[in-house]
């Protein structure tokens, strides 16, 4: 009987995506590679120091230059290529690994990702797992496929005496609950 794992969603199949694992018996995290190269542009490359400027020296910011910084400043979705399965009292808690910040300049702008149970399978995107990802580095940072970019952790989570869960069920993957009530 399945519990909890990971498994390569079906477009990565066949193209050599490892799962995630532990590095060491004591590890609770399971480290996540990158399904594919990417680039991530440093954020000071992002017009992000004219922002900062107009800003600091106490200029009105325009409606242009608000439009510009939200195309502009956002963190890149760096793909999995993997979906978890998981009990519906439990949640994958997806994490930075501590050389990412230290060796790379690399951040997860949102601290943490949560992937709730009902994440795996989603009819938008299988699933798969993206880890939010910014380079606050001088220089782009090129992430190689199979390069450890994240780490997940499986966390037991407990509801209130009064939860009241609203009878919705996910239709969307990444980026909103994707809820739509059940009539």
């Amino acid at each position: 009987m399945r519990v909890r794992g990971f498994e390569v969603v079906s477009k990565y199949k066949d193209q050599g995506i490892n799962l995630p694992k532990r590095q060491t018996a004591q590890s609770a995290g399971y480290d996540f590679e990158a399904a594919q190269d990417v680039v991530l542009p440093s954020i000071w490359c992002l017009n992000f120091v004219r922002i900062f400027r107009l800003i600091r020296n106490g200029h009105e910011l325009n409606e242009l230059d608000r439009e510009k910084a939200e195309k502009i400043l956002k963190p890149i979705l760096v793909p999995t290529g993997i979906k978890a399965y998981m009990p519906e009292d439990e949640v994958l808690i997806l994490a930075n690994r501590s050389s990412n910040t230290f060796k790379r300049n690399m951040a997860l702008p949102n601290g943490i990702g949560v992937i709730d149970s009902d994440y795996y399978n989603n009819s938008e995107n299988e699933g798969e797992i993206f880890l939010q990802l910014i380079n606050y580095g001088v220089r782009p940072l090129h992430i190689k496929k199979g390069d450890r970019i994240g780490q997940g952790i499986f966390i037991k989570y407990l509801k209130a005496d009064n939860d009241d869960p609203v009878p919705r069920q996910r239709l969307g993957g990444f980026g909103s609950s994707g809820l739509k009530r059940e009539k």
